[in-house]
């Protein structure tokens, strides 16, 4: 079952939803140790110290970078951060946990109150944020079929003890496109001042659902389910749209929902039950006794808001209001960091351009190819060059080269990074527009076809046509073909 419509059972209920996201931050090493958090592609266990695999007798160190990226975060979302924060101790047991607990925040998380505005279809949506909190990811579990046809579980440490951010909203969200539109929203918020890659097809970011359903006008809460195992945006919204029809047909069939953790099944487009879901107090959360309180001081938080960048919305709302794009157009830009970043690197090297010819170029060819995997990207670097594609903007633009010949262009120097100019010098694509040129080669084909001229003086437009195209071929397709034509009626009249 995939993604379903509102159906009378569901009419009776509102949904209440409430989403968490894990976020890895973009540090160089982890959480509480030195080790590399360039983890991808490395060998299992190779990461690994005494401190993240939990030995006896090892002590935490803050990772300073990890704890000003959560700061920012709070700052990007309007939140608040206490005069002093602590770590807790989050106990339970699990074979991805060395030592048994984990370290995180409970009570006194570095960022609260916050809020987060984005659009959906049905127009303008604000969601409360209710904390975001650093704590030290667990181990990858790996389950498997050894040599002999066993399942085994293993464990890579590498992933143990990388700094992970818990951002955790309000139970704002109704329905399942508001929590896609708001995972995307933040996850363009984390890209856009570098907290985060946030590539959740690598596990950099993680997003579990709270679900529940209420009879429509009554203010308390219905029993919830939590949802994992969603790892991309599409999965998300499908997700919950299946739990808030499979809730309300427990609860039409007289049936409790049960309190627990649900997976998602993408292939079969269900959720099924892996756990019965623990309450905070199942955790028996303490303070951290290993690291003091962390105080953040006023002037530490001032320069960390002074170095934000312009966020996602500002940055649409700019688009629109100064440079003239559609909200399309800006929505498109702002949500993919890459072509938003060619996009300003190409004004920002042709200013004198019209912004739109330079996002329809965006728009059209840059993410035809990021698409197809033929633009290397990894957030904002990708192997287009702004300034390379304003050039060739420019170039169009004057006439120089023809939008068929510009593509051709533009997805070599995507492949190879050369200079737009080197490429069109090196596949003689450059168009004449020259007059004087174009007039010696067009009163040659005038001479060599005395027929056409003929039928063209006597209004038939096929030969018209046969002439620019005997032009065209004397000139490799070089000519312009406007300056052809404004020629051709200056010889031979507008017929």
């Amino acid at each position: 079952m995939g993604s379903v419509a509102p159906t009378s059972v569901t009419a009776r209920y509102e949904a209440v939803i409430g989403i968490e996201i894990h976020a890895q931050l973009k540090t160089v090493s982890k959480m509480f140790c030195g080790c590399s958090t360039d983890i991808q592609d490395a060998a299992p266990n190779s990461h690994t110290c005494p401190v993240c695999l939990g030995l006896p007798g090892t002590l935490p160190v803050i990772n300073r970078r990890a704890v000003e990226l959560v700061l920012a975060t709070g700052l990007a979302i309007g939140a608040t951060t206490p005069d002093v924060t602590r770590w807790d101790r989050k106990n339970y047991f699990y074979p991805d946990l060395p030592k048994g607990y984990q370290i995180s925040q409970f009570d006194l998380p570095l960022a609260a109150h916050g809020h987060l505005d984005f659009e959906t279809a049905e127009g303008p949506v604000r969601v409360g944020i209710r904390r975001a909190h650093l704590e030290e990811d667990t181990a990858r579990l790996i389950h498997a079929t050894d040599e002999g046809g066993r399942r085994v579980s293993l464990v890579d440490f590498n992933r143990s003890g990388m700094p992970l951010m818990e951002i955790v909203t309000e139970p704002d969200l109704r329905t399942g496109e508001q929590a896609r539109r708001y995972a995307e929203e933040l996850r363009l918020v984390l890209l856009a001042i570098g907290a985060s890659d946030a590539a959740m097809e690598e596990g950099q970011m993680r997003v579990e659902a709270n679900v529940s359903l209420r009879p429509v006008g009554r203010e308390t809460f219905g029993t919830r389910t939590e949802v994992k195992n969603m790892n991309s945006f599409r999965s998300v919204e499908r997700a919950i749209a299946f739990e808030i029809e499979r809730q309300a047909g427990v609860l039409n069939a007289g049936e409790a929902v049960t309190q627990e953790t649900r997976g998602w099944d993408d292939d079969r487009g269900l959720t099924y039950t892996m756990r019965v879901k623990e309450d905070s107090h199942d955790y028996r959360y303490f303070p951290e006794p290993d690291l003091p309180p962390l105080r953040a001081d006023r002037a530490w938080l001032t320069a960390i808001g002074a170095g934000l960048p312009e966020l996602p919305a500002a940055r649409r709302s700019r688009y629109r209001e100064t440079l003239g794009l559609s909200a399309y157009d800006a929505a498109v830009l702002v949500g993919d960091i890459g072509a938003s970043a060619v996009f300003e690197a190409a004004l920002a090297a042709e200013p004198e351009l019209p912004p739109k010819a330079v996002a329809n170029w965006v728009i059209g060819e840059y993410l035809r190819l990021a698409g197809s995997a033929a633009i290397a990207v990894r957030g904002a670097a990708t192997s287009v060059h702004g300034a390379q594609l304003g050039r060739l903007v420019r170039l169009v633009g004057e006439g120089a080269i023809s939008g068929t010949s510009a593509k051709v262009v533009f997805e070599r120097h995507a492949a190879t990074g050369e200079r737009v100019d080197a490429i069109i010098e090196d596949l003689g694509i450059s168009q004449i527009s020259d007059r004087d040129a174009l007039l010696g080669i067009i009163d040659t084909v005038l001479t060599a076809n005395p027929g056409a001229v003929a039928d063209v003086r006597a209004g038939k437009g096929q030969a018209r046509g046969f002439i620019v195209g005997q032009v065209m071929k004397a000139t490799r397709g070089q000519a312009q073909a406007a300056a052809v034509q404004a020629l051709l009626r200056e010889r031979l009249g507008p017929n």
